[in-house]
C-alpha cells in the first residue's frame, strides 16, 4: 500500500438490519490501519443514513460508482448472493481488493468464473469461522497429535432460520434460484470449519429433508413454498481417516447450540457456541481433557454478541497481505473449493450415493 490507511467501502451497510452493521462495521472501526471510507446501499436515503450512523466519509446510492472511486482500496460486498457476481467482477476489473460474503456465487460455475477473474487482486471470502481463535487453537491441538489420532467427530450446526415461519425479507432463502439456503450458508460455513480443524474432506454421503414445505411469512400471514432443504445430514471422512457426522438443522428458535466434538486415540476436545449465529460469531469455547494454551485474544471485539470477532480476523489478515504483498488470507480460490464440496453434498443427497471429493486444487 502507498498510504497508511486501507480505505474500505462497504456495499450493503444498512442501518436497519444487515450483517455488515453487526460485524463488518465494528470490525473495521476496531482495527488500526483500516478506515471506513464509504458505504453504498440501495437508495440515497439509506446510504445517507448509513454514512452518518457508521461514520463513513462518503455515501453512494450506486455501488458501481463507489467501486470506481480511486479513494477506495478495498471493496466489501455484503449483499444478497444473486448480486455478488456483477459487483465482484466490477471491483476486480477496477483493480480493487475484494472481501465478499459467502457463498461467493449461486453455483460452482459462477464461483469459478469470479475466481478466474482475480488475477493479482487480493481477495477474501467470508467463511469466517475458521479464523476464530478457539477454532485455530483446536486445529493446532489436532495437528500436533496432542489428542492422538483423531478417530471421529460429531458436529451439530443448528440455526434459528429456515423454520415454519420466517420474515418476508428472509423468504429468498427458501428459493432455489437465490443460491443462499441452509446447505450453502449453514452447511458451507460448517464444513469449512470441519476442514480447518480436521483437514480436507474426501468423502461425503448426505440426506436432506423439507420438513415445512409451506412457510408462513410473519408480517403478512401469507404462505410461501419452500424449495430448499431445512435439514441436511452428512456422513463423511477426512483425508486423515477421521469419520464425522454433521447435522445442519433449521428452525431451532431459541435452542441454537453449536457443538463440534472430536474424539482422538489419546484425548478429546470440544468447540461449542450458544450464539444465534453459531460459530460464525465470536463466542466459540474450547474445552479438552488435555492441557492446552488458551486461544489467542481476538484482534477486535464488538458487534452483536461478538459478531465482529471472526470478521475482524479476516480484515486483519487481509490488511497484512495488502501491506506485505502476500496472499495468505483464504480468498476466491478457497471459495471455489467450498462450493465444490457443497455441490458434492447436494449430489450425494440427490443421488443417494457416496461422493468422492477430488484432491483440492491450491
Amino acid at each position: 500500500m502507498t498510504h497508511e490507511e486501507i480505505r474500505v467501502g462497504i456495499i450493503g451497510a444498512d442501518t436497519r438490519s444487515s450483517w455488515a452493521k453487526v460485524s463488518h462495521i465494528p470490525a473495521i472501526n476496531g482495527l488500526p490501519g483500516l478506515k471506513l471510507a464509504a458505504v453504498a446501499t440501495r437508495n440515497e436515503q439509506s446510504a445517507r443514513e448509513a454514512a452518518k450512523a457508521f461514520g463513513a466519509e462518503r455515501w453512494f446510492s450506486d455501488p458501481f460508482e463507489m467501486i470506481r472511486d480511486e479513494r477506495i482500496d478495498l471493496v466489501t460486498i455484503a449483499v444478497k448472493v444473486p448480486a455478488h457476481r456483477e459487483l465482484v467482477l466490477a471491483a476486480l476489473h477496477a483493480g480493487k481488493a475484494v472481501y465478499c460474503e459467502a457463498p461467493l456465487g449461486r453455483s460452482v460455475a459462477e464461483t469459478e468464473e469470479m475466481a478466474r477473474a482475480v488475477g493479482s487482486n487480493h481477495t477474501a471470502i467470508g467463511l469466517q469461522g475458521r479464523h476464530n481463535p478457539a477454532a485455530r487453537r483446536a486445529a493446532e491441538l489436532v495437528s500436533s497429535g496432542k489428542i492422538g489420532r483423531p478417530l471421529s467427530a460429531r458436529i451439530v450446526s443448528p440455526t434459528f432460520g429456515f423454520g415454519p415461519e420466517v420474515p418476508s425479507a428472509h423468504d429468498f432463502f427458501n428459493k432455489a434460484s437465490s443460491g443462499a439456503n441452509l446447505l450453502t450458508i449453514c452447511g458451507g460455513h460448517t464444513v469449512d470449519v470441519v476442514e480447518a480443524v480436521l483437514g480436507q474432506i474426501v468423502e461425503v454421503d448426505a440426506r436432506t429433508e423439507i420438513r415445512w414445505p409451506m412457510v408462513k411469512l410473519t408480517e403478512t400471514g401469507e404462505e410461501s413454498v419452500r424449495e430448499t432443504a431445512d435439514y441436511v445430514g452428512v456422513i463423511g471422512k477426512t483425508r486423515s481417516g477421521t469419520a464425522f457426522t454433521a447435522d445442519f438443522d433449521g428452525g431451532q428458535g431459541e435452542q441454537v447450540r453449536f457443538t463440534f466434538d472430536i474424539r482422538g486415540s489419546e484425548g478429546w476436545l470440544s468447540l461449542t457456541s450458544d450464539h444465534p449465529y453459531g460459530f460464525q460469531a465470536g463466542d466459540l469455547r474450547l474445552v479438552s481433557n488435555i492441557p492446552f494454551v488458551a486461544p489467542d485474544r481476538a484482534t477486535v471485539t464488538g458487534g452483536l454478541m461478538g459478531a465482529a470477532v471472526n470478521v475482524g480476523e479476516i480484515y486483519a489478515g487481509l490488511a497484512r497481505d495488502l501491506r506485505a504483498g502476500t496472499y495468505s488470507t483464504p480468498g476466491f480460490g478457497h471459495a471455489v473449493h467450498n462450493a465444490r464440496l457443497i455441490e458434492a453434498v447436494r449430489r450425494a443427497a440427490d443421488r443417494g450415493e457416496r461422493q468422492i471429493i477430488p484432491n483440492r486444487e491450491e
